[in-house]
């Protein structure tokens, strides 16, 4: 006889107090949950992991509750006509085995040969959109211009990087957390310059990897970084502030940027935004970035850690910039 499914789910059990460990997180498990009318039953495949996600512990969060992140399933039975059995459907119900979507709560994904469904994880989905927006509507990257990203071999880093090519750049520059991944940014996604930051001043390696300056920052690192990029914009430079993963395990605020008032002297601009404002764009990217994705134009690393046991240690990894390109977590064949 054999036993009926269970749903395994993650909660968070505690605030942390600056790095997360696995003791603020508790594996539960309980019966696979039945469609009742109007919704339907999605069996988990692709989970992401993303900083944001830090942030949300420290208050977003209800402890004691399931967790919420980007999530790619299958349809194994519905009881609403949006869904069909079979559908592949992206959702943010992430952190568990199986979940239940109402309509309006995920979307049917496209098959499209030659990209990988892992993609609209990675470069199709929040983390590229995330790299588009930043160029296109915030910085408004014109061609012939040069670009400097932060925390460059990550999701959101690589993608920009890449982006930033197709959209004409003239020069693209990265900093990274290791010389194997500042290799990689140069050798392998076509960065015409990188860094490591552990190896000096943060600004004088800037310097020395973009010497003439720099038109637009993609920021996902804030703190120092943020710094030494107001001071190597040119003027009327451009800051897309998308991140700050510098911070988010920080107990005290940051004692970089130092220098703002530079951002008046260049008359240089600088704004932060949000992803989930900027959902009428998907559209965009699709048609804009599937040509190249099939014809190798570009590429999307992922770091994937396979089986749902691990999707913490997978996310505490992230943090520790133990990933190259996205972040995800693979539980069944996808």
């Amino acid at each position: 006889m054999s036993l009926a499914p269970r749903n395994t789910l993650v909660h968070q059990v505690r605030r942390p107090n600056g790095r997360p460990t696995p003791q603020d997180f508790a594996f539960v498990t309980e019966a696979v949950p039945t469609p009742g009318p109007g919704t339907a039953l999605v069996e988990n495949l692709l989970l992401s992991v993303d900083p944001y996600m830090r942030e949300c512990m420290d208050g977003d969060w209800e402890l004691g509750a399931p967790l919420e992140g980007r999530s790619i399933g299958r349809v194994t039975a519905s009881a609403t006509p949006e869904y069909r059995e079979g559908d592949l459907v992206l959702h943010r119900h992430g952190w568990r085995t199986h979940a239940l979507i109402a309509p309006g709560e995920a979307r049917v994904l496209p098959q499209v040969d030659g990209v990988d469904l892992s993609a609209f994880l990675g470069i199709l989905g929040g983390t590229g959109l995330s790299a588009y927006v930043a160029l296109t509507r915030v910085a408004r990257l014109r061609a012939g211009e040069s670009v400097f990203v932060s925390a460059a071999a990550g999701g959101v880093g690589s993608a920009t990087g890449q982006i930033a090519r197709l959209l004409g750049a003239a020069r693209v520059v990265g900093s990274a957390g290791s010389a194997a991944k500042v290799a990689y940014l140069t050798e392998e996604l076509g960065f015409d310059a990188a860094f490591d930051y552990h190896d000096g001043p943060l600004a004088e390696s800037l310097a020395r990897a973009a010497p003439d300056g720099f038109d637009v920052y993609v920021d996902n690192v804030g703190g120092d970084h943020l710094e030494a990029a107001i001071g190597g914009l040119r003027e009327y430079g451009r800051i897309a502030w998308c991140g700050a993963i510098s911070q988010y395990n920080a107990t005290e605020p940051p004692a970089a940027p130092r220098n703002l008032f530079d951002l008046v002297e260049k008359s240089i601009r600088l704004e932060g935004f949000l992803v989930r404002n900027h959902r009428a764009v998907q559209g965009e990217l699709e048609e804009f970035l599937i040509p190249h994705l099939t014809n190798g134009d570009i590429v999307d690393p992922q770091t994937v850690t396979d089986g749902f046991d691990g999707i913490v240690d997978a996310f505490l990894g992230m943090l520790d910039g133990r990933n190259l390109g996205k972040a995800t977590v693979r539980l069944g064949l996808a």
